[in-house]
């Protein structure tokens, strides 16, 4: 997992080595590949959380310059991912955000029921 983070939020030498081209003009370079290490970040996060890894599903969807991501898992484990008073989401949320804002893209993460 901190391969993961270190991956995401990590400065890079130099802006020419950062990323690749963009693949759609005006995508910031490397949004896609961002967005992809973004949702197995999370997809990793909630399947250590949950009782049962093996029901997560963990989609994205893009629209312009934002990604959603959801997360659908067991009725017994929504809990765990939310945490107590929606602190464990948003903590997920806060890191999915910064990682997004690196590359100009606005991501977010919703638990579906």
């Amino acid at each position: 997992m901190l391969r993961i983070l270190k991956k995401l939020f990590a400065p890079s030498a130099s802006p020419a080595a950062r990323a690749p081209v963009p693949t759609e003009p005006g995508e910031p370079a490397g949004a896609a590949e961002q967005a992809s290490g973004v949702e197995g970040f999370v997809d990793y996060v909630v399947r250590s959380l949950v009782d049962t890894p093996q029901s997560v599903r963990v989609r994205s969807e893009e629209k312009d310059r934002a990604t959603l991501i959801t997360v659908t898992c067991e009725k017994k484990d929504i809990g765990k991912v939310i945490g107590r008073n929606g602190k464990t989401i948003s903590a997920i949320r806060a890191l999915v955000n910064g990682a997004g804002g690196r590359v100009g893209k606005r991501i977010n993460v919703e638990v579906q029921d």
